[in-house]
């Protein structure tokens, strides 16, 4: 208890607050939110992120195992493992012989010493878990000398089967005890009729009972009431009143009569008549005098709730509250959803000046349950504190949830103490409870635990979902536990559990990029031979990784495989695998089967003769695409205006500028001259650095084409070159016919005149030379002239920043670059002025880039300020920057 007072000074309710709404899992699909944070161990202790944490963790632990230490009965759970130990016990594996397994079980049994009576019978078969464990019990107890099964516990042992839809099994329960009836068996009849009863045969009840009846015998109290409660479950209502009068006849009506018969006018909806007949018998009308009528309001309560009847039945629980019709109205309420009455309704009871009433485990078990998967997680931890200081014992399902509850609320090392406990405070983990655990670690990066979990469940025969699985591979994918990952694909084979398509992407994303790719074609391999299929994101990243590898052959083989399964490469990749078997040696023999090989599957496609002269051209073989260009022409297909640029590209890429200018001309021959054409040729030429040629080219189409309005990116390689190579009057040129035909001036454009102003005066002097008298200062050659003027030092010393920046913007848009252009044409003589420049670029919302910080520190240590230039290089470092060797060494 002071430990539990402990939590409660911890404020936990009231921190708890925030996790209502903001939970971390979604109880349904037991998958991460993507909306709401993670709450931490700090919404339950504000001192849990002090580094006595741990300590306070383990305490917790410790108040919750003595707790679960406090359920159970250990004679109970002394028999209850004998029976489900499956005859490993005393040496017997689960490989022999299952009489040897069943005869030691006997044994182990014996060996207890039991003195078996009715209520340990009871005892056992209501406490135990699984059905087998109960029916082995059930049969041992029967052939042990001096014990005779009862009614009531042939009763318990139908219930069981009944619950569990094993009517199979409870006829061979009642047809043995047939064949062995004897002078040991004196209730032999009523057996029979209420094992048939209980098994939803009230037929079969009712024609023995005929019988019975034929030979003068009759049936007990207890036989009466199964029969008549299984009359009315079945819905015969006029056997009901017949087998109701004679059990008033004979004088065994009572309570549990009322019951049945309330029950039965509910389940024919007849309400008001069932209401009325209630208060007869509570009145005493009927003149049987009755101990207590929670048994027979609850049953009333029941029938109106499962009928919607809220209100009614609620008017019932005031009127005639007792601690079963309590327990009734708990339920009813959960299974509604009603979550909020269903709480109001346990804090007014708590306030009776007479007997506060406790719910039993199991009604707490199902309001804390349905509390928990709508995350009321502050609610939950007041009942969970409310049966510890109860001294009610937990079950099974009370600690798993418990376990859930920590999860959720982010004190998953709570849950981990008490999961590594499980032994000693007998904790049976349910699959909600596994499940729970191993996300909540998996989200805390705890994967080797959550790991962990999953073996020792495999280990006890318990499969997670495939969901659990995938968030589990998700988490060992994401912190590259490949090892484990291989261990765990296995397992998943193994147990023939698919695994998601983003699993087997991720596994074999992570063994390339590590260097495994022969592992990760072996994954690979191994799901197409388990007739899985592969995806398309798994096949590219696979193709890809051996054309890195420089293995076309399995490059080849991989894409036609993808395209057998069903999937459509795209052109991008499909292109990478010709270009990486164009750059095999002697390819010509590989390269000649895939075309041949992708014809046959697609016809005599032009889309399939362009992707080859593509790859050929990246891989500069033009010979290869010459040939596949004319192999076009002999099979009929008519070359489209792709085909040749894509054969002009090739030769462009490899050099071939003899080869390019003849099938341009060859080409003007053909077809009109279009933007893509001359994009390709023009651009392609001053890659080529062919500025003379390029320019040349350019203006003879646009003496051709009028109309033509060649690209953006046509007229910036052309600047570009130009500039390289000093022809700065041509440049002049070039963008004059970019302003005549409306392209506007580009940061790229100006960005490269301001570099090259910088560098080379004789940019200016060109440009002066090259300006018409005609320009007006609006125009854009003017302002720009302007600003090449400025960077070229050709004006004032010192200019204002603001100035400097507003007559370049003036002129085209500026940018990252542009601004470093501008700190170093600042830098020569106005460092001070640099640094406010900097301060003005990160205003402006620009992020700086490496060569910012360079800019800085050169500048500001050629001005003799090597400490400020350390002060930038630092800055320059924190924000994740490497700085070069020639800042390195400088400094």
């Amino acid at each position: 208890m002071v430990r539990l007072r402990y939590l409660k000074q911890n404020s936990i309710k009231a921190l708890l607050s925030p996790l209502n709404n903001n939970h971390p899992f979604n109880y349904s699909t037991l998958t991460p939110s993507t909306t709401t944070n993670t709450s931490s161990l700090t919404s339950f202790f504000p001192s849990y992120s002090s580094p006595s944490h741990k300590l306070q963790a383990e305490d917790l632990a410790v108040t919750f195992r003595e707790w679960f230490k406090s359920s159970g009965n250990p004679f109970l759970d002394q028999i209850l493992q004998i029976l489900s130990s499956n005859g490993n016990i005393k040496g017997i594996s689960e490989n022999e012989d299952f009489v040897m397994q069943h005869e030691a079980i006997d044994a182990a049994l014996s060996r207890l010493n039991l003195h078996l009576t009715q209520s340990l019978v009871l005892d056992v078969l209501s406490y135990g878990k699984d059905v087998l464990s109960c029916l082995r019990f059930f049969d041992w107890a029967g052939r042990q000398p001096g014990f005779h099964h009862t009614r009531a516990t042939f009763n318990a042992i139908f219930k069981i089967l009944s619950r569990a839809k094993l009517m199979s099994k409870m006829f061979d329960v009642l047809d043995r005890y047939n064949k062995h009836r004897g002078g040991h068996m004196p209730n032999f009849h009523n057996i029979l009729v209420m094992g048939y009863a209980v098994a939803g045969k009230p037929k079969i009840a009712l024609q023995l009972f005929g019988r019975m009846r034929y030979q003068g015998i009759d049936l007990d109290g207890f036989s009466y009431h199964i029969l008549l409660n299984a009359l009315v479950e079945e819905g015969y209502f006029d056997e009901v009143e017949s087998v109701a009068r004679q059990i008033k006849n004979r004088g065994f009506e009572s309570e549990i009569t009322y019951s049945i018969l309330i029950k039965g006018f509910c389940r024919k909806k007849e309400f008001d008549k069932a209401e009325t007949y209630l208060r007869e018998v509570i009145n005493n009308n009927n003149g049987v005098k009755i101990k207590s009528g929670g048994h027979i309001v609850g049953t009333l309560v029941d029938g109106l709730c499962k009928n919607d009847e809220f209100d009614k039945a609620g008017k019932l629980v005031d009127e005639f509250g007792e601690f079963h019709v309590y327990d009734i109205w708990i339920r009813e309420l959960v299974r509604a959803r009603n979550l909020d009455k269903a709480m109001e309704f346990l804090r007014k009871t708590r306030n009776q000046k007479t007997v506060v009433y406790v719910p039993d485990v199991f009604r707490y078990n199902t309001l804390i349950l349905r509390l928990l998967r709508e995350n009321r997680l502050e609610q939950v931890c007041d009942l969970v504190i409310e049966m510890m200081k109860n001294n009610i014992p937990p079950d099974q399902l009370t600690m798993n949830i418990v376990l859930c509850f920590f999860c959720k609320a982010g004190m998953v090392d709570v849950a981990l103490n008490l999961y590594d406990s499980r032994t000693d405070i007998k904790l049976s983990p349910s699959s909600m409870a596994v499940n729970y655990l191993m996300n909540t670690l998996c989200r805390d990066g705890s994967v080797i635990d959550a790991y962990r979990i999953l073996k020792n469940s495999l280990d006890h025969g318990y499969f997670p979902g495939k969901l659990a699985f995938s968030i589990l591979a998700d988490a060992l994918c994401h912190v590259e536990k490949l090892d484990m990952m291989n261990e765990f694909f296995r397992v998943a084979l193994e147990h023939n559990i698919m695994l998601s398509n983003k699993f087997h992407e991720k596994y074999i994303n992570a063994l390339c990029s590590k260097g495994r790719l022969e592992d990760g074609y072996i994954i690979y391999e191994e799901l197409t031979g388990g007739n899985k299929k592969t995806t398309a994101c798994a096949y590219n990243i696979l193709i890809k990784g051996f054309i890195k590898r420089n293995r076309s052959d399995i490059a080849v083989k991989l894409l036609t495989q993808m395209k057998e399964k069903g999937h459509t490469p795209s052109r991008k990749l499909f292109v990478r695998v010709i270009q990486s078997v164009c750059e095999m040696e002697n390819p010509e023999e590989q390269f000649e089967k895939l075309l041949e090989m992708q014809l046959s599957l697609h016809g005599l496609d032009c889309d399939v003769f362009n992707c080859f002269i593509e790859g050929s051209g990246f891989a500069k073989r033009p010979d290869l695409a010459k040939e596949v260009h004319e192999m076009m022409k002999r099979s009929g297909v008519l070359p489209n205006v792709s085909s040749d640029i894509l054969l002009l590209k090739s030769y462009l890429k490899s050099g071939k500028i003899s080869d390019s200018l003849d099938l341009f001309y060859d080409i003007l021959k053909r077809r009109k001259i279009g933007r893509k054409l001359c994009h390709a040729m023009v651009i392609g030429l001053c890659k080529a650095n062919k500025p003379d040629i390029s320019l040349s080219i350019f203006f003879e189409i646009r003496e051709k084409e009028k109309n033509l309005r060649p690209s953006l990116e046509c007229y910036e390689e052309l600047v570009y070159v130009l500039c390289k190579y000093k022809k700065y009057d041509k440049v002049m040129d070039v963008i004059n016919d970019m302003i005549r035909v409306g392209r506007p001036l580009s940061s790229f454009i100006g960005n490269n005149l301001l570099l090259y102003s910088l560098k080379d005066q004789d940019l200016y002097s060109t440009w002066v030379d090259s300006v018409s008298t005609e320009s007006t200062q609006s125009s854009t050659i003017w302002k720009l002239g302007q600003v090449v003027g400025l960077f070229s030092d050709r004006f004032r010393e010192d200019i204002d920043i603001d100035d400097l920046e507003e007559v370049v913007r003036k002129c085209f848009p500026v940018d990252t670059y542009t601004y470093n252009m501008i700190l170093r044409k600042l830098i020569k003589k106005q460092v001070d002025d640099a640094s406010r420049m900097f301060r003005k670029i990160c205003e402006k919302g620009c992020k700086p880039n490496q060569w910012t910080y360079e800019t800085l520190v050169h500048g500001f240590y050629r001005h003799g300020r090597a400490n400020d230039a350390k002060v930038w290089l630092e800055e320059m470092q924190k924000r994740g920057f490497t700085p070069s060797e020639a800042t390195t060494v400088l400094l």
